[in-house]
């Protein structure tokens, strides 16, 4: 099993950037496979992008392709999410996830908010 805890949320203006951090307990960190997720009120929880344990693939959901970067440091047990050129329509929680063998642990998230 495996513990999650983001940081680096706030409020920003649009066009503003934000680096999300993910940090996770246990020793096993490597080997699982990272994403981040996203909920906006009143809407459902839906994927925003994903890193593979091996670092070798990422993939973005179209919404942010382009202006969200995702990354990992396996030493230091951690999964970022850089975001730039917020848009106001970014505005959510955001979510970290680790997967592995069929089961997926959640962070408690982070609140993201743009203003226009």
């Amino acid at each position: 099993q495996v513990q999650l805890v983001e940081s680096g949320g706030g409020l920003v203006q649009a066009g503003d950037s934000l680096r999300l951090s993910c940090a996770a307990s246990g020793r096993t960190f490597s080997i699982y496979n990272m994403g981040w997720f996203r909920q906006a009120p009143g809407k459902e929880r839906e994927f925003v992008a994903a890193i593979s344990w091996s670092v070798s693939n990422t993939v973005y959901s179209d919404s942010v392709k382009g202006r969200f970067s995702i990354s990992r440091d396996n030493a230091k047990n951690t999964v970022y999410l850089q975001m730039n050129s917020l848009k106001p329509e970014d505005t959510a929680v955001y979510y970290c996830a680790a997967d592995r063998l069929g089961s997926r642990y959640w962070g408690q998230g982070t609140q993201v908010t743009v203003s226009s």
